[in-house]
């Protein structure tokens, strides 16, 4: 089975945004602006990894649940939403043909957008 939208990570997702909780950098960034292995950890370890959830799109029902392999798609730092992580994710959804989640992506691309 495909990897499917996390509905709770996009309405997290757009809570943020919402409430202003993003960061507007350009798409190159994201690979210095994503968390480490180090900090992903930590997080899991005290808010748990239905929180770590929250911040991936991206859910594999076929992976076993709980772990890290099980998400995808992450969106931000686990205190804002990261403009060009969303941009990173649209485009990798698209290709693999993960088209829920690349639209998904899209729409909350542009509410981003929408609030500068």
């Amino acid at each position: 089975m495909a990897t499917k939208l996390n509905k709770k990570a996009l309405e997290h997702a757009r809570s943020l945004v919402k409430d202003g909780k993003v960061v507007r950098d350009t798409r190159d960034d994201w690979s210095e602006h994503a968390p480490s292995t180090d900090q992903e950890n930590a997080f899991i370890d005290k808010h748990g990894f239905p929180e770590f959830s929250k911040w991936h799109l991206g859910v594999d029902p076929d992976e076993t649940e709980g772990t890290k392999g099980s998400v995808s798609f992450p969106f931000g730092d686990f205190q804002k939403v990261h403009r060009c992580a969303v941009v990173s994710l649209e485009s990798r959804a698209a290709q693999y043909d993960h088209d829920e989640i690349a639209k998904a992506a899209k729409d909350l691309l542009e509410k981003i957008d929408a609030k500068d």
